[in-house]
């Protein structure tokens, strides 16, 4: 069996290239990313800079740690604070009996010179001890490095899921397509007297060979790309300046191997059921036209797909709409939706083909017929085609309507003319001008039991004039009654009837008993907690909202502000489009290397697909020129099916962007918000334009040779 399994790679290794280099790309891409992330985990530690000189840290305490129930016993679960506390005077005092005492960059830690062991007995649980290496804790960018990190491991995290996905998509399309090509070979194989057992042991042998040498040449080349990586990364503001993606880890390189073994045998698996189900008949066949494209199980795994993508769109709108806006929703739930209509595209491909338009006459003609005909052919093509144009619809589409969709909230959150944003900003006083001063803050809440919640929340100065600027999208109760012994909390909140007290702890990890003053709606993550400054010690101002009176010079008001608060003062609507920009530097990067990702399997897939099948034609484009055809009516006819190809798969996927969006644009208004959909149509048709010219490019160059036999 291996004999012929190694003929049949050497005899037909065009074939195979396509699945190989895929293949190859998937493995180094999850080493790459397994790589990267191996780098996070093991982060080097760092040496203390604030205090160096000092062989013990004294910190105030930067975590709430609550107790939780975790099935029938409890744990506790951590939280980092807002901000550290602050080290107790009395205890300073007395650190300074054991040595010198060095201040520096704040009240939350205090540097010691005196024995460890003196200093813990003395501190005594009221603060946090710190020795070695430990000290960087004190350090404001240790805190800063450590969300970076987790920025990091979202990025590699979703990248890798994505690399897994498109190379068993793309594995099962190839393989699928050669298969089908083979039917004649199949055919001679059972005439000869082979089982179906051993047809489909032929393929799943080829499938392990060819499988062992792709993942091997997968590790080599992650390892090499992940310093790049690492590079990029940095660069791109994405990890911290000191990050690098170091070599010496090795399961990353045990895991991307076996997973592409895995996944050469997955994508092989199906084909080769129906390469053993052919029968010896095959051999004789001279027709070419496409019969039982559509198995049984394909249909059925197809439907299930597609009832359980939309089932699941249905049911988060139905009980969590926020949930559908969050990233790990909109990048995940495109997928189930594309590997539906890929498994259901046979039925699919010849009612698009039928309604798109074709010029050109008598070539025009035959290109729809063609590709109409040739079920496998075009759906081998479209497939990756679909995925990469669904990708950068539903991720770029869903990221921009999710941020343009909090602009246009943030905007209508407030009735002021002005708004002021700085660090730290004094209150102004303005003559006939009504003004609003927050600063942000955090409240923490314990929900069922079982999760400690940490809310985004704003703190406000003057719940008089709060309640005067702000236009929230209140559901129950009012604003107006917000006080020192309230809070106003969303929809999200498990406990949210007016009236009622919540126990929460503030942003300090103080706990404190709160009465509910007024419930929210949801809306698309901006803005939905507010408690007063008392409630938040210690936090500093960086916006104040202006309303204006009438017929006040608004010129003249805004440099009165800028000159009282050293801030930044722009209109409500500037301020809006400002500090909600449609996608940060960070995302649109995470997103350009998973859309990347897509590109480049969509190029290899494209690229072998369209090679091998203009290659099998060899007949069918010298029966043409025999018929009178000239050189440039075969390349014409060979280009125009490849692009009609190429427009069915976008069409596939602009419909699967578009039942994604329109999920989101649901879910924000479930939840209130306002929709403001963000449609990438530059992204889509430039992704759709690089699939064309590349499909184009491989079909004719293999055309020549076809058709001058």
């Amino acid at each position: 069996m291996l004999t012929v399994a190694l003929a049949g790679l050497r005899a037909r290794w065009a074939t195979f290239l396509a699945s190989f280099l895929a293949l190859t790309l998937g493995v180094g891409l999850l080493t790459t990313m397994g790589l990267g992330l191996a780098s996070t985990f093991d982060a080097p530690r760092r040496a203390p800079e604030r205090f160096a000189s000092s062989p013990v840290v004294v910190m105030g305490r930067d975590t709430l740690t609550v107790e939780v129930r975790r099935g029938p016993g409890t744990a506790e679960v951590s939280k980092p604070l807002d901000r550290p506390h602050p080290v107790d005077e009395a205890l300073v005092r007395d650190l300074g009996t054991l040595g010198t005492v060095v201040r520096a960059g704040g009240p939350d830690a205090v540097g010691v010179d005196a024995p460890a062991g003196a200093v813990r007995a003395l501190v005594d649980g009221r603060a946090q001890v710190l020795t070695g290496d430990d000290r960087a804790r004190a350090d404001a960018r240790t805190r800063q490095d450590a969300q970076a990190l987790v920025a990091v491991n979202a990025l590699l995290g979703t990248a890798g899921g994505v690399a897994a996905f498109v190379s068993v998509f793309v594995v099962a399309s190839t393989f699928a397509f050669a298969v089908a090509l083979r039917r004649r070979e199949f055919g001679l194989l059972r005439t000869a007297g082979a089982t179906p057992g051993q047809v489909r042991r032929v393929l799943l042998t080829e499938a392990l060979v060819m499988g062992t040498a792709a993942s091997a040449a997968g590790c080599v080349l992650g390892a090499l790309g992940a310093p790049p990586l690492g590079r990029l990364l940095v660069e791109g503001e994405v990890a911290p300046g000191w990050f690098a993606v170091r070599a010496g880890v090795h399961w990353p390189l045990h895991a991307a191997f076996w997973t592409g073994l895995l996944v050469a045998v997955a994508g092989v698996w199906a084909a080769s059921r129906r390469a053993g189900r052919v029968g010896p008949a095959e051999a004789l066949r001279d027709a070419d036209v496409d019969t039982g494209v559509l198995p049984r199980g394909r249909l059925v795994t197809g439907a299930v797909l597609a009832v359980a993508g939309a089932g699941l769109l249905v049911w988060g709108l139905a009980t969590d709409p926020a949930d559908l806006l969050g990233r790990k929703s909109w990048v995940t739930r495109p997928m189930l939706l594309i590997s539906a209509v890929a498994l259901l595209s046979p039925l699919l491909v010849r009612r698009v083909v039928r309604l798109l338009p074709v010029t050109g006459g008598g070539v025009g003609l035959l290109v729809r017929e063609n590709t109409a005909a040739s079920v496998r052919r075009t759906s081998a093509v479209a497939a990756p085609v679909l995925v990469t144009v669904a990708l950068a619809g539903s991720l770029l589409g869903s990221a921009g309507t999710v941020t343009a969709s909090r602009a246009a909230e943030a905007r209508q959150s407030t009735a002021a003319q002005l708004v002021v944003t700085g660090e730290a900003l004094p209150a102004p006083r303005l003559e006939g001008a009504e003004v609003s001063a927050s600063a942000p803050t955090s409240v923490f809440v314990r929900e069922e039991d079982t999760a400690l919640i940490r809310y985004g929340a704003r703190a406000v100065t003057d719940p008089a004039a709060f309640a005067g600027l702000a236009r929230l999208p209140v559901v129950a109760g009012d604003v107006r009654g917000l006080d020192d012994g309230s809070i106003v909390v969303s929809e999200e909140w498990e406990r949210r009837t007016v009236g009622e007290h919540v126990a929460v702890w503030l942003g300090d990890g103080r706990p404190a008993r709160l009465r509910i003053a007024a419930v929210l709606a949801a809306g698309a993550g901006g803005d939905a907690v507010f408690v007063t400054a008392a409630n938040a010690p210690g936090t500093a101002v960086d916006r104040i909202d202006v309303g204006l009176a009438p017929g006040t010079d608004r010129a003249g008001a805004a440099r009165a502000l800028r000159a009282a608060t050293g801030g930044t003062v722009r209109t409500a609507d500037a301020w809006a489009a400002a500090v909600h920009p449609r996608t940060s530097p960070q995302t649109r990067l995470g997103l350009l290397v998973v859309l990347g990702i897509a590109l480049v399997y969509t190029a290899v897939c494209l690229a072998g697909t369209l090679l091998m099948a203009t290659a099998a034609r060899r007949d069918e484009t010298a029966s043409l020129r025999l018929a009178g055809a000239t050189r440039g009516q075969v390349l014409r006819t060979v280009a125009g099916e490849a692009l009609l190809a190429v427009a069915v798969g976008t069409v596939l996927g602009a419909l699967v962007a578009a039942v994604d969006l329109a999920g989101m644009a649901a879910a924000l208004s479930a939840l209130g918000a306002p929709v403001a959909m963000a449609v990438p149509w530059g992204a889509a048709a430039s992704a759709a334009g690089v699939c064309a010219v590349i499909a184009v490019t491989c079909a004719t160059a293999a055309c020549p040779r076809a058709g001058t036999r």
